[in-house]
């Protein structure tokens, strides 16, 4: 890879993280994201890693929420202990069902400014949200490169129909970063 491309790495962090779930990989407060990332980029100049996720909300007597609540917390430190920003969106409560609400539209913006004031040449996103895709489109009309990094067990067809690059990660490779 072109070592002084500058590329910039936007993580769907509620897909990743039911992703590597139902890979088996589940303490994902230990996994090494920045070695995740600096694999995935492949030599190339990382300007920014961005993780995406629904802030957990809870009452203070709802002793499970709290749980979670805690746990989301000891993951945004870690992250940001590896210079990984968080941005945050939130979660919303509908019949019992939890819905993530305005990450997508982080994401989205996020790669699109990007691509308009030339803050990367690459952007790598793993997600497999097709809400995507416009984005992902724009970005590539700007001249820019759109890596869409998926999970080979459960790819995306559509997100690599729309990348420059895509990449289906296999447990093997998903497993050198569990400490």
């Amino acid at each position: 890879m072109d070592k002084t491309k500058r590329t910039a790495i936007l993580i769907d962090g509620s897909n990743f993280y039911f992703k590597m779930k139902s890979l088996g990989i589940k303490n994902l407060l230990k996994y090494d994201y920045r070695g995740l990332c600096e694999y995935l980029a492949g030599g190339r100049q990382i300007i920014t890693v961005g993780y995406y996720i629904g802030v957990v909300r809870a009452a203070f007597d709802d002793v499970k929420g709290q749980r979670l609540r805690l746990a989301q917390i000891d993951l945004f430190n870690q992250l940001r202990d590896h210079k990984i920003t968080v941005h945050k969106g939130y979660l919303m409560k509908n019949d019992g069902v939890y819905h993530e609400k305005g990450v997508d539209v982080k994401i989205a913006t996020d790669l699109l400014v990007g691509a308009y004031e030339n803050l990367f040449d690459d952007a790598i996103v793993i997600s497999s949200d097709t809400d995507l895709i416009p984005a992902f489109s724009k970005v590539k009309k700007l001249g820019k490169g759109i890596e869409y990094i998926g999970f080979g067990h459960q790819p995306t067809l559509a997100l690599q129909k729309f990348a420059t690059i895509s990449r289906l990660l296999v447990l093997d490779e998903l497993q050198k970063f569990c400490k």
